[in-house]
């Protein structure tokens, strides 16, 4: 059997995390903040950090920003549930868009769904391709006009809606670590940037994500670090390893935070990971996507993956997260019958994603699937083929004859 995205653990792997539960550090310690540092290096921002999720880092960004009931934060219909858990966590009303045909957010459509109660927007980069984070901070720029900042947000007297005076931009850059815009990495173009360290995803840490700061002055990196930090540590302003020094035990709790800090256990896989991610990850994963690209790029019963888009000029590059296959002209129905075809073969794939008004609790909020015609057309003959660093290019070639095996066998 072809496993779809198992991880890449080796001895370098295991060494790692060997060492880490060695050194006495498990909770977070030197090899987090030196994950950090190193992120914050690649990414080109001043500050990162770490935590134990994509989803508890977006929240959290959501929560200093003082969203809550009231307001609308738009999100892309063609996205992973968390995209909009997030907001329904703090509140507020996750208000759907449609996307391009490249899976990205629709940034005529987010123009048009923008009023006085919008307080962020989430742009998502599916399967690795960075959405036009150029026009989403345009849109949010414009906003200065009309933008309403909520007054007395926090204890602390600080109140970052008043400071930034517009919409925020958090970008769902969940799928592509290390793609890049203009031969920039992703992470430097909108305020604030979410990363996932998934077990599938390009580069993991088990479970675990990262948030990168880019926001204007009169922003202060470091502080918003020192919040964000705080909060992930039920309010606690000091951290283990801050507490290690001699005669710091004392500590404050300023806010009733929650608990979702990255562990160096984590951190000690990221570290590898990250050394060898763009000398090892990125080009084999390039080469098996173009190879699967290259296999269907004629075949006219698909449409072959987008890598690179050009927008306004600037190269969109994919980290090649995904390989999202497409079959032209199949029904739902069918496209599900040809993944159990698929199977047959011994193939395993997927589907990303079910846009979110087909799941129960979205469609039970009102959420009709027929006002995103874009994101179901893409859904509907949507199939994610194996992708991993082990994969080797005879298996690409299993996986090929597979499909088009159960392609042939289901459509003809």
């Amino acid at each position: 059997m072809i496993p779809f995205s198992p991880p890449r653990v080796d001895e370098r792997t295991i060494k790692a995390v060997e060492e880490a539960l060695r050194s006495g550090w498990i909770t977070t310690g030197p090899r987090t903040k030196e994950f950090e540092r190193l992120l914050a290096e690649y990414i080109g921002v001043e500050r990162v950090i770490a935590m134990n999720s994509w989803t508890n880092a977006a929240e959290l960004v959501l929560r200093w920003y003082g969203v809550g009931p009231g307001d609308e934060v738009i999100v892309p219909a063609y996205t992973y549930c968390a995209t909009a858990n997030i907001v329904a966590h703090v509140g507020a009303k996750p208000v759907m868009v449609d996307v391009l045909d490249d899976f990205t957010m629709d940034p005529a459509a987010l123009r048009k769904a923008m009023n006085q109660r919008t307080k962020c927007i989430i742009p998502v980069d599916i399967g690795g391709l960075p959405c036009d984070i150029a026009a989403i901070m345009r849109a949010a720029e414009e906003s200065y006009s009309y933008f309403t900042p909520k007054v007395n947000l926090r204890v602390d007297g600080t109140n970052p809606q008043m400071r930034l005076g517009r919409v925020l931009v958090l970008s769902d850059a969940a799928h592509s670590f290390g793609a890049r815009i203009g031969g920039k990495p992703v992470g430097s173009q909108a305020d604030i940037t979410g990363f996932s360290f998934h077990a599938v995803k390009n580069l993991t840490t088990a479970e675990g994500g990262a948030l990168a700061f880019n926001l204007p002055e009169p922003f202060d990196m470091q502080e918003l670090y020192t919040f964000i930090n705080t909060m992930s540590l039920h309010g606690q302003t000091k951290d283990a390893l801050a507490k290690t020094q001699p005669g710091a035990w004392r500590y404050d709790v300023v806010q009733p935070g929650y608990k979702c800090n990255m562990t160096d256990l984590q951190a000690a896989i990221g570290l590898v990971e990250l050394e060898r991610y763009e000398k090892e990850t990125l080009p084999r994963r390039r080469v098996i996507c173009e190879r699967y690209q290259t296999a269907f790029a004629d075949d006219q019963r698909f449409i072959a993956p987008k890598f690179n888009v050009e927008r306004d000029g600037v190269v969109h590059a994919s980290c090649y997260h995904l390989c999202m296959l497409r079959l032209k002209n199949a029904t739902e129905e069918q496209r599900d019958a040809v993944i159990t075809a698929i199977a047959e073969k011994g193939v395993s794939v997927n589907v990303h994603f079910q846009p979110l008004p087909l799941l129960s609790y979205y469609k039970g909020k009102g959420y009709r699937m027929d006002d995103f015609p874009t994101a179901y057309a893409l859904y509907k003959g949507e199939i994610s083929l194996p992708v991993f660093y082990d994969l080797t290019d005879g298996h690409v070639d299993e996986v090929v004859k597979a499909v088009q095996q159960a392609v042939e066998k289901v459509l003809g």
